[in-house]
């Protein structure tokens, strides 16, 4: 795609404008590092531009506070504030998301999973929000707690201009067939390969 331009211009009747706005839903995915940090990226594009941001972690532990965690608070402050940049919300599984509280033992992950599923469903009939932030997303469908045939219905027939991204190993085939962007993350080389742990400010 040389200078922006694609490859090929479809006969799909729409116009240059109405092509370029068209929302889109993108997946990261593959073994490599960097699945959920490019989709923070994004959301931060996102953000500049004046659209409401939402993120959904499904796996992270309510304990563990990643750094774009702080920064999008940060970012909602200063639109609650100031009206810079578009409002910011983000859940996490590990906590409980706000709207169903789970006793939070093994048993109940599926439960919690598919309760933020529903969740993300009804915000997304409702044009809620113009970017979603689905991290970790694949895994809830790869061991069975929601049902993938559902999440795409939804999702390809959501309404408006939402844009939805989401991150996670293994993502299944449907997904991937639906997908406007697919991007693989595959590694090349690790500083764990060589016995080092996570550094903050790089992992997290």
């Amino acid at each position: 795609m040389p200078q922006g331009q694609p490859l090929v211009v479809p006969a799909d009747g729409l116009t240059t404008r109405a092509r370029r706005n068209t929302p889109v839903l993108a997946v990261h995915t593959g073994p490599g590092k960097g699945k959920s940090t490019a989709a923070f990226g994004m959301a931060l594009r996102a953000w500049n531009a004046g659209m409401s941001i939402a993120v959904f972690q499904f796996v992270k532990s309510a304990k563990w506070r990643v750094g774009e965690e702080s920064a999008f608070a940060a970012l909602g402050r200063l639109n609650t504030e100031q009206g810079v940049g578009g409002a910011v919300e983000w859940h996490k599984m590990g906590s409980g998301w706000s709207w169903s509280r789970k006793s939070g033992t093994d048993d109940d992950h599926a439960a919690t999973a598919a309760d933020g599923w529903a969740e993300i469903a009804r915000r997304l009939s409702e044009q809620r929000h113009d970017f979603y932030v689905l991290d970790e997303f694949t895994y809830p469908l790869k061991w069975g707690w929601v049902d993938v045939d559902e999440v795409v219905d939804v999702l390809l027939g959501r309404p408006g201009g939402q844009h939805v991204v989401i991150t996670g190993r293994d993502a299944p085939q449907r997904l991937l067939d639906a997908a406007d962007l697919v991007t693989e993350m595959t590694k090349v080389r690790h500083p764990m390969d060589a016995g080092r742990k996570g550094q903050r400010g790089i992992e997290w």
